[in-house]
């Protein structure tokens, strides 16, 4: 028997969780299923709102008394590097960059576990096996790429893995691996520059980075591009490092659920609701 989807998405919430990002707090994440002939529509349309994909699914951090982790993007257009950024490039410049089909390889999956035992051995990912790293990789439902960057003078030749969504206005980093052997060539921050001149080819207006969380030391580097905005308090503002964001954990600053989701916008104008 056929079955269609409802117009409109579904929303649930996590239980709390320590969160992996600030001391003594607590980490809740507001999500919704990416499936069906509109999953690209909904991807486009909630990335703009501050939302994340990880496979099959849309999230965006609903914690009970923080709204620190904030969607973070670059507009292409008022990107200028730095002295050290242009440094690196060129310091990278012999690497080749390939895209691909989402397609997870044995290659790939070195790479990624030599990254995790040397950044996040203790993380949330430290135990994926090559078939849950494939689901990561493989199990999506909208235009996505794995960027891979290699180096063909070293004896490992793959050297940077990013899986990059394509979207209506930017390209999405979704998660990026890299050697960590190499400190000097930030490959890191290469990689983010680099999808700054994938955006400008390609004629789009932004690179999506991820959450940028104030008084996070592991989200810090992201403040280091020009040109970086935050979705803060349902709107894009530029990102303003001297401002220590201090209401932003400030519990009377959250919204209740309810709240959240109805100020969500669906990209065909239906209502949203919450589970």
């Amino acid at each position: 028997m056929r079955h269609t989807l409802p117009l409109a998405p579904q929303f649930y919430v996590t239980a709390p969780q320590p969160c992996p990002y600030l001391a003594n707090r607590l980490e809740r994440k507001l999500f919704t299923a990416l499936q069906g002939a509109n999953a690209d529509l909904l991807n486009d349309g909630l990335s703009k709102q501050g939302f994340r994909r990880s496979q099959n699914v849309l999230y965006r951090p609903s914690c009970l008394d923080c709204v620190a982790c904030m969607s973070a993007r670059i507009r292409v257009a008022d990107f200028t590097p730095n002295r050290t950024q242009r440094k690196l490039m060129n310091r990278n410049g012999d690497l080749l960059r390939k895209g691909n089909s989402p397609w997870a390889t044995e290659d790939q999956f070195a790479l990624f576990r030599a990254y995790l035992e040397h950044r996040h051995a203790e993380g949330g990912m430290a135990d994926m096996d090559i078939f849950e790293f494939a689901a990561m990789v493989e199990e999506t439902p909208v235009r996505s790429r794995v960027v891979e960057y290699n180096d063909p003078a070293a004896k490992q030749a793959l050297t940077g893995v990013c899986l990059t969504d394509v979207l209506d206005d930017g390209v999405s980093m979704v998660y990026s691996f890299f050697d960590t052997t190499s400190p000097r060539k930030s490959l890191g921050t290469y990689m983010i520059l680099d999808h700054i001149t994938i955006a400008r080819e390609a004629g789009l207006p932004y690179v999506y980075l991820g959450y940028w969380v104030p008084g996070s030391a592991k989200m810090a580097y992201k403040a280091g591009f020009s040109g970086v905005e935050i979705y803060h308090r349902g709107e894009w503002q530029t990102l303003d490092p001297t401002r220590d964001y201090a209401e932003a954990t400030d519990p009377l600053a959250v919204p209740p659920i309810a709240e959240q989701v109805a100020a969500i916008s669906f990209p065909d104008g239906h209502p949203t609701k919450a589970g």
